[in-house]
């Protein structure tokens, strides 16, 4: 396992305690890219709170973006398939992204570690590491840290979540040409505050390469809450 002690703002009281001087600064919700606040009954990523997301690591790289573009530090923990480069071109500051590939049996305390220091924690889905009761300590972690949890799959007990239900790629004509933008339809679902189900369609990425949204996200009736599943 990567040694925590070495990665900023983790482990250690004083990283904690500047981890809290940045929350009172930029509050109680972090920000997201303008295409994605209608998705969030918040308008953005509340402290304390998990959300899964579903269907699209793109999407999950595209929560971080603008939270450590204005100073937030994030982690990734057990996705060792999740590059620095697709995080790059979706507008994440790397120099404040600290990745943990491969925690290993170690998983539970890498990831309770960084959710003592680091303002969000992306993790692998916990069947791989523990399963139900693992993914309610680290919520729990989260919501006493101040923190933001983000799992890649479904999580037990998250209070939301962030469905990717289709994409179509255009650009090619032809059959020749160049991929250009790719069309998502994203599906949001939650409880409490966030139980009203939406449904927002994206282009992830735009043309330019930024994320875009094609038009503001509406009411979707029908969807269900985020499964209370077991995870082996």
């Amino acid at each position: 396992m990567a040694r925590l002690a070495s990665l900023p703002g983790v482990g250690t009281a004083s990283a904690v305690a500047a981890r809290d001087e940045h929350a009172q600064v930029t509050g109680r919700v972090l920000p997201v890219l303008p295409a994605l606040e209608d998705l969030l009954p918040w308008g953005g990523l509340r402290r304390g709170s998990t959300i899964a997301v579903r269907g699209s690591t793109s999407l999950l790289l595209a929560l971080l973006a603008e939270a450590t573009a204005v100073g937030s530090w994030a982690a990734v923990v057990g996705l060792p398939r999740l590059g620095v480069v697709a995080a790059g071109e979706l507008g994440v500051e790397v120099s404040r992204l600290a990745l943990v590939p491969r925690p290993g049996a170690d998983f539970a305390a890498a990831a309770a570690a960084l959710l003592d220091g680091v303002d969000l924690v992306v993790t692998g889905p916990p069947g791989r590491f523990g399963g139900t009761q693992t993914a309610r300590r680290l919520s729990a972690r989260a919501r006493h840290r101040g923190a933001v949890l983000l799992a890649f799959g479904s999580w037990p007990g998250a209070d939301m979540e962030l469905r990717c239900t289709s994409a179509r790629w255009s650009g090619l004509e032809g059959g020749s040409g160049y991929l250009r933008e790719r069309e998502v339809v994203v599906d949001a679902v939650g409880r409490g505050a966030a139980a009203r189900p939406t449904r927002a369609t994206l282009l992830l990425p735009g043309p330019d390469g930024t994320v875009t949204a094609t038009g503001s996200a509406a009411v979707r009736p029908g969807l269900s809450p985020p499964e209370e599943v077991k995870v082996g």
